[in-house]
């Protein structure tokens, strides 16, 4: 990464910036504090800077805080595959090794959330707690878009765009990633984002490999649907989640739908708490910073979890 792309997403802060390799592939780590590691998974559009509020909040309640920038995005590499969940949980995996822990509280808002859900399955000796934000399992988004929690199917309509070649990448970077920042306001609650945020996360879409990478995402969830790979995913996440669970979600989500989300306890066999962040949209995190963390270190700090 040089030039534009690492001034974009080399932000300055209480934090420290570094490049982390796992699996042959080479990961922008943002790193603060000492203690016990919290993996911090973003959401599409963004990168790590999601997660600024967290990268001060958790070390201030005794946490190492580690804010990665997911394959394909900002500073990470951005490799021609490799965009299913099942890898993307390895790829989180090997971050929590490299960094030299055995495991980790993980918590991933969006997409960063259906990737913590997968890691809990897949590689669940990593996991030592689950927090999910705006995410729901896996298996219960596919059940709210089938069968029509009304909206929901309408509320995903990006991801259905998103699957032909090529328009779709261009229309996410034209006119400086205008298409960016009207889905933040959309998702999202009132009075965000403010005019930094909006700015930093439509210049970061922009960094070269990044639009096309954010869309094989999506498309590798539609498009595994039918196919083998998918129908083993489906298969294997019905495994119930053995670690405590906390699943937290904006009460004004227009993108992915309370309702959509509630429910997917059932896949939880460990303590599950939900709760919802009144006033906060797609971005509870961000929107809602001192609500979310007072219900996130709360249960982060409670022994009973």
């Amino acid at each position: 990464m040089t030039g534009r792309g690492e001034s974009v997403v080399e932000v300055e802060g209480p934090w420290t910036h570094r490049a982390v390799s796992a699996g042959g592939t080479r990961f922008h780590v943002v790193e603060a504090g000492e203690g016990p590691l919290v993996l911090l998974l973003h959401g599409f559009p963004e990168f790590w800077w999601s997660w600024r509020h967290q990268l001060v909040s958790l070390p201030a309640a005794g946490f190492r805080a580690a804010a990665v920038d997911l394959r394909g995005y900002g500073g990470s590499d951005k490799p021609p595959r490799g965009y299913d969940l099942v890898t993307l949980a390895g790829d989180a995996a090997g971050l929590v090794r490299a960094l030299g822990e055995a495991n980790a509280t993980v918590v991933g808002h969006d997409w960063g959330g259906l990737l913590a859900w997968t890691m809990a399955v897949y590689r669940p000796k990593v996991v030592q707690r689950l927090v999910t934000v705006s995410a729901p399992h896996p298996l219960r988004l596919r059940q709210a878009v089938r069968t029509g929690l009304r909206s929901q199917a309408w509320a995903s309509r990006h991801s259905l765009e998103f699957q032909v070649p090529m328009w779709p990448e261009r229309r996410l970077v034209r006119d400086d990633a205008a298409l960016v920042g009207r889905m933040l306001h959309e998702w999202s609650g009132p009075d965000w984002p403010d005019e930094v945020t909006e700015r930093r996360i439509r210049q970061a879409i922009q960094i070269p490999g990044v639009a096309h990478s954010a869309l094989e995402y999506h498309r590798w969830l539609i498009r595994s649907l039918a196919r083998p790979d998918g129908i083993r995913y489906a298969r294997r996440m019905r495994a119930p989640i053995q670690v405590p669970t906390l699943q937290l979600h904006g009460a004004l989500d227009t993108f992915t739908l309370p309702g959509s989300a509630q429910g997917s306890g059932r896949y939880v066999a460990a303590p599950y708490h939900w709760e919802l962040i009144t006033g906060a949209g797609h971005f509870p995190h961000q929107e809602r910073p001192e609500d979310f963390d007072a219900a996130f270190l709360g249960w982060l700090q409670d022994p009973d979890h």
